[in-house]
């Protein structure tokens, strides 16, 4: 589990802001959706390119808020990424750009439909109640990637419990575009893996400064 922790100059300014360390007292489950991106094997499995070691140590926790959440009347969602060969050129500014091309082709082909990749990791307890969403891009509330914000909307869900992988990438690229679609922000920190503790807590840091709560 990573080391949490948020500044103490950072916590001041939060409460410099709304004058109280959380947003939330409670959550009204009926209302709430558990949103778990990216627990598939090409970031859970120790042995795919894009890894995240801490992602199998986050899964007991997440299955614990995802049944927590069910008993009391709330939503589940299972949100993974899904690419294709064109994903190589539809975003080629990140694939062949902000990565290697050759790195890019390994993660991209790791998340294929049907490949071995592209399965949610075996030890998450996933209901047929739940959802299960795609996505291809990082967020998964980004118009036009995922339907997942129509979907909630329509279920009269207004908050979301972001969880899952990678931290500072996806879940709060998640987070962050949650908020625009003007669902209310919480990131659970020890339902959220990163490559290290520095980008697990900056990204936490981040978001319980501006985008939600942590």
């Amino acid at each position: 589990m990573h080391q949490f922790e948020i500044r103490a100059d950072i916590r001041e300014r939060i409460l410099a802001r709304r004058g109280r360390p959380h947003i939330h007292e409670q959550l009204i489950a009926a209302k709430t959706a558990l949103v778990v991106v990216d627990m598939q094997n090409a970031f859970v499995d120790p042995a795919k390119p894009s890894a995240v070691p801490e992602a199998q140590n986050i899964v007991s926790n997440i299955n614990r808020l995802a049944a927590a959440l069910r008993d009391h009347g709330g939503t589940v969602a299972w949100v993974y990424t899904t690419f294709s060969e064109s994903t190589l050129t539809d975003w080629s500014a990140f694939f062949g750009g902000v990565y290697s091309e050759e790195f890019s082709r390994a993660v991209v082909s790791n998340l294929f439909d049907g490949s071995d990749g592209h399965r949610l990791w075996h030890e998450l307890d996933i209901h047929e109640s739940d959802l299960q969403v795609s996505k291809n891009r990082f967020s998964a509330f980004l118009p036009g990637a995922c339907n997942l914000e129509k979907q909630l909307h329509q279920q009269g869900i207004d908050t979301v419990i972001i969880t899952g992988t990678v931290t500072n990438v996806c879940c709060e690229s998640s987070a962050r575009d949650a908020l625009m679609q003007n669902f209310n922000v919480v990131m659970a920190h020890d339902g959220n893996a990163a490559l290290t503790d520095e980008d697990h807590n900056a990204s936490m840091s981040a978001i319980a400064q501006t985008f939600g709560d942590v």
